[in-house]
């Protein structure tokens, strides 16, 4: 497999992020109530029915037996992205989504040591002998010897704690465990969906308006100025336990910020969102511990990122969705 796609992204990343702090981020206004586009389809978005339709219709056995570690996400008609975002937001549209099972949190270290351990898996990262972390002195990223899942900083580094998001996982890895836990990557049409709690709430958060209130932080961002100083207002560095800042009205938590996440999408400009597997790099979303607002501003619900499938980043994490049994059953 060859490295020159993960040398040649690392690049791009340190590039982007500079240009970026030097590009304000256009500071969208507390509700992201943009001009409404005309409802249209998604050319290719997985799992994504046609706007003029209904989504599908949950059961009562559907919403009774949520796995353990979930959350049922009801269908519905939502509009992505935000005319007042970044410019990989827009053009918003509309979407209908059918209903789902998504993850409470980030798969932990913790989950993932599980699966290794039960199926002697070897993360991407691990044959390829190092993987990506931020170096904050030299203001660079770096292809780190030895990092990895469970050293995320590298061998030198402190060991991943049990209960924080595991990361320096790829695409790939991160489809392996959900297939082994009976799951899925979820698209990024319906991460967004379940971020504004089903219901195409418009908040520029999943928590609400406002990144913290009076002290009280919503989620594990870069404070201070960046990459200069994190004044750690929020209580850390890296990454940070899963739940640490609250849930969301639908009972998630981590929709913003602590990692970025996996999602089963291919990068492609909207409104033409694909999981189709020639498109070459992976959507991320709901922002990490290294995102602050003067940039990409990554923790708001509508911000994307994006990587190729076999890169592994010390902020980078996932979590898993399913499809409901009633939906299984009508394939």
């Amino acid at each position: 497999m060859p490295r020159c796609s993960c040398w040649y992204l690392l690049a791009l990343v340190s590039a982007a992020m500079w240009f970026a702090s030097c590009t304000p981020d256009p500071s969208p206004p507390a509700t992201e109530e943009d001009a409404a586009a005309a409802p249209t389809s998604p050319a290719g978005a997985s799992r994504t029915a046609a706007p003029q339709e209904a989504p599908a219709q949950a059961t009562a056995a559907d919403t009774a037996n949520v796995p353990a570690g979930m959350v049922f996400v009801p269908g519905g008609k939502t509009r992505i992205g935000s005319n007042a975002g970044q410019p990989n937001e827009r053009p918003m549209f509309w979407a209908t989504v059918d209903p789902f099972y998504l993850d409470r949190h980030p798969v932990t270290t913790a989950s993932f040591r599980a699966f290794v351990e039960a199926t002697g898996y070897s993360t991407q990262a691990e044959q390829f002998g190092d993987a990506g972390v931020l170096d904050a002195e030299q203001r660079r990223w770096k292809l780190v010897k030895g990092a990895a899942w469970h050293h995320p900083l590298g061998p030198d580094g402190p060991a991943a704690p049990s209960d924080h998001p595991v990361t320096q996982v790829s695409w790939n890895d991160a489809k392996a465990y959900c297939t082994w836990k009976g799951g899925r990557l979820p698209t990024e049409i319906e991460w967004e969906h379940a971020a504004r709690d089903g219901r195409n709430d418009r908040e520029r958060y999943s928590w609400g308006t406002a990144l913290a209130s009076r002290d009280t932080y919503h989620a594990n961002t870069w404070n201070g100025q960046f990459p200069v100083r994190n004044t750690e207002a929020d209580g850390y560095q890296y990454t940070s336990p899963v739940g640490a800042f609250g849930e969301t009205p639908l009972g998630l938590t981590d929709m913003g910020g602590n990692v970025w996440e996996w999602t089963a999408s291919g990068y492609l400009p909207y409104p033409n969102p694909s999981a189709a597997s020639q498109v070459q790099e992976r959507t991320q979303r709901g922002g990490s511990f290294l995102c602050h607002d003067s940039y990409c501003h990554g923790y708001r619900v509508s911000a994307r990122s994006h990587s190729t499938p076999e890169t592994s980043l010390f902020h980078v994490g996932f979590r898993c969705a399913q499809d409901l049994p009633s939906a299984q059953g009508a394939d």
